[in-house]
């Protein structure tokens, strides 16, 4: 779409500088001829156009700045179309700029989104850390009191209860047989 807009101003400028030189180089056309007429009137005092020459003269100017206006339109027209161009164009930079800018302003925040994170994960970890220590430190104190506690269990129900085994008799063996090692 920019492409076309770039080839239509410029096919229009190129139209413009055209109709200009035109339009220069009839109204150099019109200088000489003013003066030529200017000259040859002061040189001939008794030179006066006949009607027929003067009506065609007129018909010939009057046509000529008929012309002349219509080019003025045209150039009036196209200088319109290029000052509504030029701020198209303004408008579109700015809003190049802008876009520009806010595409660096949030490349800066990707770039910056590994460092937040892993700050914001290490933050949460270090509590949970903290808590796992605590939870650790706890379980040791534990593990430690209740060997102390199943120590000092064992060791009372030894003194107070001394096992005794059975006493097995002879009698009794005879009809057993015991395997030898």
């Amino acid at each position: 779409m920019a492409q076309s807009s770039y080839s239509d101003m410029n096919e229009q400028q190129a139209e413009i500088a055209r109709l200009e030189s035109e339009l220069a180089i009839r109204d150099q056309l019109v200088q000489q001829l003013s003066q030529e007429l200017f000259r040859l009137v002061k040189g001939n005092a008794g030179f006066v156009p006949s009607p027929e020459v003067s009506e065609q003269h007129q018909a010939e100017m009057s046509a000529l700045r008929d012309q002349l206006r219509g080019v003025e339109k045209q150039i009036d027209f196209y200088q319109g179309q290029l000052e509504e161009r030029d701020s198209e164009v303004l408008q579109l930079r700015q809003t190049v700029q802008e876009l520009t800018d806010r595409t660096r302003m949030l490349e800066q925040v990707v770039q910056e989104l590994p460092t937040v994170y892993r700050q914001k994960f290490a933050d949460r970890m270090a509590a949970v850390k903290q808590r796992v220590a605590e939870i650790q430190r706890e379980n040791r104190q534990l593990q430690a009191e209740l060997q102390s506690v199943s120590y000092r269990l064992a060791m009372r129900t030894r003194r107070s209860q001394r096992l005794e085994l059975p006493t097995l008799e002879q009698e009794g063996l005879d009809g057993i047989s015991l395997p030898s090692f």
